[in-house]
């Protein structure tokens, strides 16, 4: 389980290819591609996430920007692409989809401006005139309408193809806290058939020909239906912190600390900030600007600009994580800003997973379902790791010292073993009190239930050679475990080692062994020292202490050379002292698996000893 999840929405951030977009009126809309226009620039960290290996990039400027990038990152976590199913393509639907909250209806929209009946009421409450009432965009609208509000006092009101109703007012003619109050009044109009997602509070300074949309404004969302993701988690008496316009969304309802932020900047900051935070719970946070600022403006540069700012920040957040951390980054909607519309655009959006749970690489291709999301933070958050009950444990073996083979792995990995070879393999190791039996992964079920209970049984992932992806290596691990394997020997990647990418190799064993522990399992880590320097082996023995490993393993047996004796020394004395050694590879007798165990080794491993 997480500790901490992060889960950060980049507002409007759109991927294209929405299934039913045309029915929208956005067909071929691609905010991601929009973007991507803009500069040949690389996005190091957002390539990291996964984001450029999200299945459907068919878009030229996609396919021309990838082109153009020398050295794109491989993907380190989940990635792939989420359409939404509620009806609608606003940021509230967007929000409550993600927390598990689906819409089968739209939220009523104004093209034609609000019914006279509104009007009316909205009169009567705020006991002011109103101005303008229909569709416009917000700069214009305090452009056209701001000198005779500044002459009568009466409300700009407006609206765009969202579900919202807009009130504009000069902060020097309405107090924001007074304006605020009569969108309050209005959120209680604004119900029923006509219960719009959001009444924004608009405040603007300055004089005719020059008026300006100040930081002020202010949502008042519709309250969600049903409990969200957020009520549930506070309800399971974590911590869940808003950071930006989240608390607007969700009506200021399931969270625990609400943490204003005035844009993009203020919000990556506290990103940040909360990142150094002891909290337990949901981190929840909306990056605004990228819709407010530069989707709806059509403003292409701003938004690769804030683009680039987020995935800097993205950087030095991912150098810090932390090992019960989960980081999770999607878009609530589309809103492209290279399309004539300066509205939201209906696109699918990136899901994009790296932590807890999310270590090794993998594409889940495309997903029905904003609430994908809110089901991964509950998995994270809530659910919890059963491990296997293996028999015997793998704990109970005892060493007897006048039983060489109660140190011995006894295996049979031969490419022509029969299911009789392991059946044989197993009665001979109960009789000589083995410490286990290694075999292939696909004899692994018929192994443990021929051994019932009576010996550990022991498999090989990436062998022999390592160089599987850790994906692969992570699904071999716990598909072996969940078949009866208690004991798992993993081949490092040589090549990652002599590549000097040791970061990677130590991630990779890290990742493996959380896996593997979280079944109930025991890692024994093979380094395969015939292909390493001193120096190499000293620093994988470093690693394998640090990433949790139960052993190193000197060979697999396939490669040049096997166990040598003055490896296990050197392994033994270089190792911290909860990593045991296994020697492997050419150990025939048991005069040698003697002088092994003698040298600091305490399981051998050998298809036959005399």
């Amino acid at each position: 389980m997480a500790k901490r999840v992060f889960l950060v929405v980049l507002d409007s951030f759109g991927i294209g290819g929405a299934p039913d977009s045309a029915s929208f009126g956005d067909e071929g809309s691609n905010t991601l591609a929009a973007v991507l226009s803009d500069s040949d620039a690389p996005f190091p960290n957002l390539a990291k996430m996964g984001l450029f290996d999200i299945d459907g990039h068919d878009d030229e400027r996609i396919i021309k920007w990838k082109k153009a990038q020398k050295d794109l990152p491989c993907p380190q976590g989940t990635y792939g692409r989420i359409r939404e199913l509620s009806k609608g393509k606003d940021s509230t639907i967007g929000h409550w989809e993600m927390a598990g909250v689906y819409s089968s209806s739209p939220l009523p929209t104004y093209p034609d401006g609000f019914p006279e009946e509104i009007i009316t009421k909205l009169k009567e409450a705020t006991g002011r005139g109103i101005l303008c009432n229909k569709p416009y965009s917000g700069t214009e609208v305090i452009k056209d309408y701001g000198g005779e509000h500044m002459k009568t006092g009466d409300l700009i009101v407006y609206t765009s193809a969202d579900s919202v109703l807009q009130i504009a007012a000069h902060e020097d003619i309405v107090p924001v806290e007074t304006l605020y109050e009569y969108c309050e009044k209005a959120r209680a109009i604004m119900t029923g058939e006509h219960g719009v997602g959001r009444i924004i509070a608009r405040p603007f300074t300055g004089e005719p020909g020059s008026f300006v949309r100040t930081e002020r404004r202010h949502d008042f969302s519709l309250s969600a239906p049903s409990d969200t993701m957020c009520d549930t988690l506070k309800a399971n008496g974590l911590d869940v912190i808003s950071v930006g316009k989240i608390k607007d969304l969700f009506a200021q309802r399931g969270f625990t600390e609400m943490i204003p932020t005035s844009g993009n900047t203020e919000g990556i900051e506290k990103f940040l900030e909360l990142s150094d935070r002891d909290f337990n719970g949901l981190c929840y946070i909306n990056l605004v600007d990228f819709d407010m600022k530069y989707g709806h403006r059509n403003d292409i540069p701003g938004y690769a600009k804030a683009m680039h700012e987020f995935d800097d920040a993205l950087g030095k957040f991912l150098m810090y994580m932390r090992k019960d951390d989960l980081l999770i980054i999607t878009a609530d909607h589309g809103c492209d800003p290279s399309t004539e519309s300066t509205d939201h655009s209906r696109e699918c959006v990136p899901f994009l997973a790296y932590g807890k749970g999310h270590e090794a690489p993998l594409n889940l291709g495309t997903r029905a379902g904003f609430a994908l999301v809110a089901q991964t933070v509950y998995d994270a958050l809530l659910g919890y790791d059963i491990p296997h009950i293996f028999e015997p444990k793998t704990s109970s073996h005892r060493y007897d010292p006048d039983n060489i083979m109660s140190h011995v792995d006894m295996t049979n990995l031969k490419v022509t073993a029969t299911e009789d070879d392991i059946r044989e393999l197993v009665e001979s190791a109960v009789k000589n009190d083995a410490a286990s039996i290694c075999v292939q992964p696909c004899f692994v079920r018929l192994a443990s239930e021929t051994a019932r209970g009576r010996i550990s049984v022991c498999t090989v992932i990436g062998f022999p050679n390592g160089y599987s992806t850790t994906a692969v290596k992570k699904f071999e691990a716990e598909n072996a475990c969940d078949n009866g394997a208690s004991e798992i020997d993993m081949v490092i990647n040589i090549n990652l080692v002599k590549s000097g990418k040791l970061d990677q190799v130590a991630d990779e064993i890290g990742i493996i062994a959380d896996a593997v522990h979280r079944k109930g399992a025991i890692l024994k880590v093979i380094i395969e020292t015939c292909y390493l320097t001193r120096a190499e082996k000293v620093a994988l023995c470093h690693i394998v202490t640090v990433q949790g490993a139960d052993f190193i393993k000197t060979s697999t047996g396939f490669g040049t050379a096997g166990a040598d004796i003055e490896d296990v020394r050197l392994m033994r004395k270089t190792c911290g002292p909860m990593v045991e050694v296994k020697a492997a590879g050419g150990i025939r007798s048991k005069e040698l698996a003697k002088e092994m165990i003698e040298a600091g080794a305490v399981r051998i491993e050998a298809s036959g000893l005399k």
